[in-house]
């Protein structure tokens, strides 16, 4: 089982056990959550969530060794983000690039088969990378350069016996509250950013304009499944869905096309509406039944927690869950990497390749790499 994170830092903060630090898009303080007795809770369904409150640790697919996690803390503290911390560059080995690329491409063969065969309309295709630096690395500075390097998206370090210590920033929005109003998005399509193009107020004037020339028809495309596939799932649990987009937004060094919906639910239903929702055609695929059944049996290595979701359930009166995309695995001098890429009946195998390997720079950025 992966080793808990060990961080070296201000006396009294400790690493060790059950806690999670996160902070929301855009804010100048994060949140420090620990439990100090007991485990967290291990729970069996999404609709267990019903009624309880925590942070939130849940994997892509629920299994013996991959639960759904229940936080529970007894210490709630909010501190402010470090935006000086260093970003010195740290020793990395060699990786091999080349095997992994040989594996991507045989996977990437069977999923694409399917395809072509009119047996899914689309399904997502994931990897992971492992990193082995000289020396351990501070968690709690990885997560400050995170922080600093995406001010747009949610960050997350997250450390428990039950499933290791994961660091990620992500840009999707699985379900969040605001009083009685809920908040969920689609979040599809993956261009690389042009500064010269995406700045904030370019990409804000195209979305007032409701401007998306810039995407391809398959990125659109794509991102129309897995808009339909939210619509459909919320209409089974309010009458009323009001939807926005879609535009483009920011995330690291690409962009995804985006649309929000807003609607009104009774709380008691959450747990039904996460296990409704979860995993989106954004990690899965269409039908989903039948692409995340391929995806378990098919794609070469276990996703954990990569694809789930996390976030604060109920704290202070409000819910934040994102879906766990640009992240990393971290055991001692091991930092294990996960990125994944929609694929349609015309996806190209060298250009989904390139997409998972821009992805993860989201990750190597915090790691600040020097190959040995």
């Amino acid at each position: 089982m992966p080793r808990s994170c060990k961080c070296q830092h201000n006396p009294g903060y400790t690493m060790d056990g059950v806690f999670a630090l996160y902070r929301n898009p855009y804010a100048s303080e994060y949140t420090y959550v620990r439990q100090t007795g007991g485990e967290p809770l291990a729970l069996h369904s999404y609709e267990e969530l019903a009624g309880r409150s925590g942070f939130v640790f849940a994997p892509f697919r629920i299994s013996a060794e991959c639960p759904l996690l229940l936080i529970s803390p007894d210490i709630v503290e909010r501190r402010r983000v470090d935006t000086e911390v260093d970003f010195d560059v740290s020793l990395f080995h060699e990786r091999d690039t080349a095997g992994e690329r040989s594996r991507y491409g045989e996977v990437f063969a069977r999923f694409h088969e399917k395809l072509g065969k009119g047996d899914f309309s689309k399904i997502v295709l994931s990897r992971c990378s492992e990193e082995e630096s000289a020396e351990p690395l501070d968690c709690k500075k990885l997560f400050m350069r995170a922080c600093v390097l995406y001010p747009r998206m949610f960050i997350a370090l997250v450390s428990m016996p039950q499933c290791g210590t994961w660091l990620m920033a992500t840009p999707e929005i699985l379900l969040e509250s605001h009083g009685s109003e809920w908040h969920t998005m689609s979040l599809a399509g993956t261009m690389a950013i042009d500064e010269g193009f995406d700045t904030d107020a370019q990409l804000a004037a195209r979305k007032r304009n409701g401007d998306i020339r810039e995407w391809s028809g398959k990125n659109i495309r794509e991102q129309r499944y897995v808009s339909s596939y939210v619509k459909e799932c919320l209409q089974r649990f309010t009458s009323v869905v009001n939807e926005f987009g879609p535009y483009s937004v920011r995330a690291g060094l690409v962009k995804h096309l985006r649309s929000d919906f807003y609607f009104n639910m009774q709380g008691g239903y959450i747990g039904k509406l996460i296990g409704s929702l979860h995993p989106t055609p954004a990690v899965c695929g269409m039908p989903k039944a039948d692409t995340y059944g391929f995806i378990c049996g098919n794609e070469a290595y276990e996703r954990k927690y990569y694809s789930g979701f996390t976030g604060p359930l109920y704290f202070d009166g409000s819910t934040h869950l994102y879906v766990i995309l640009r992240c990393m695995q971290i055991d001692g001098c091991k930092y294990r990497l996960y990125a994944g890429g929609g694929l349609l009946a015309d996806s190209i195998e060298c250009e989904e390749w390139l997409e998972t390997e821009a992805k993860m720079e989201t990750m190597r950025k915090c790691l600040a790499i020097r190959r040995m």
